[in-house]
């Protein structure tokens, strides 16, 4: 099942660099500004979680519906149900930008920002601006994705790899051309979710647990639960430092320090809001876990979490990704 289509789901019941996530160095958490992408909206806060103010269509979202945010200085980059909404003050006001500016598709599922080029990964394929967002120029399967549904994009130099729901589709040459890699490369699963590069070495989040290639997506090794994965699907990947990071969907989030020969996982037992984990954002004092049952702050490397609310000020306690500042 599609992220987006999950995330509605708990709706109903109840939505690398780590630059491409907004991330950056922060001295303290005291001084760490996180962005929650939530399904009631986009929350901020500038005092590591302890307070939020949240930001709804009235501020110029696209939708209340916020999949995904990227932070670049005062700029803030939301990915909405309905566009990509950019803010130049720090997220106060946005002005949103969809299919009538050359955006590919207007669900936008997530962000990268690299110095002036933003890259939006949407329903309609790899949309990119040099502009801050005002145009856009969109790739999609005729120039060899794997699929037009874009779940993420990472950037490592000048190379582009798109999640997409028919592969991993990578790209040397700005986005020009892509070359898409699936099972018959070795990969577990066509149904990519999040992706991750970290050196040489790429991490593919799929449905059916993680692919690694170490060679560019010549060659993959697979983890699954059998490897410790807390569930096999797999909605995002991240790696902070030596340690890697996957969300999964119900079983926490799970946690290597070997390259992925094994893991362990951190549930709500460990004091995560929600065991469906979308997304993970890391700076080295912070690492945080979006959940389904609130945005889960840990200082101590994922060993133990505190979790924020509704009650601390977040739009909804179903939150599809973060951010840090």
């Amino acid at each position: 099942m599609p992220r987006n289509s999950l995330f509605s789901c708990l709706l109903v019941i109840s939505t690398f660099a780590l630059h491409g996530c907004g991330g950056s160095t922060g001295a303290t958490p005291a001084l760490s500004k996180i962005y929650a992408s939530t399904s009631g909206g986009l929350s901020i806060s500038t005092n590591a979680g302890s307070t939020w103010v949240n930001r709804l269509v009235a501020s110029g979202l696209g939708s209340n519906t916020v999949n995904g945010v990227a932070v670049s200085g005062s700029n803030v980059y939301a990915a909405t149900g309905a566009g990509l909404s950019v803010s130049v003050d720090g997220g106060t006001t946005f002005v949103n930008r969809t299919t009538s500016n050359g955006l590919g598709g207007n669900i936008v599922q997530s962000v990268v920002s690299s110095g002036t080029t933003l890259y939006a990964a949407t329903s309609g394929g790899v949309s990119i601006s040099t502009d801050g967002g005002t145009s856009w120029s969109n790739k999609d399967v005729s120039n060899g994705l794997g699929d037009n549904f874009v779940f993420e994009i990472a950037l490592n130099g000048p190379v582009i790899y798109a999640a997409t729901d028919g592969g991993l589709s990578i790209s040397t040459n700005g986005g020009n051309t892509f070359t898409n890699k699936t099972v018959a490369n070795g990969m577990i699963s066509p149904f990519v979710y999040g992706v991750a590069v970290s050196g040489s070495t790429i991490y593919a989040a799929t449905d059916r647990g993680l692919s690694i290639s170490a060679d560019n997506g010549t060659s993959w090794t697979n983890k699954t639960v059998a490897d410790g994965l807390g569930d096999p699907t797999i909605w995002e990947v991240k790696v902070v430092g030596t340690t890697i990071y996957a969300a999964t969907n119900g079983g926490g989030l799970s946690i290597s320090t070997d390259n992925g020969a094994t893991w362990s996982s951190k549930t709500t037992s460990n004091g995560l809001g929600g065991n469906v984990v979308f997304g993970i954002a890391g700076n080295g004092v912070l690492l945080c876990a979006a959940t389904s049952g609130g945005l889960s702050i840990s200082t101590n490397s994922g060993m133990s979490w505190t979790n924020t609310t509704t009650s601390n000020g977040l739009g909804s306690n179903s939150v599809a990704n973060v951010a840090l500042d």
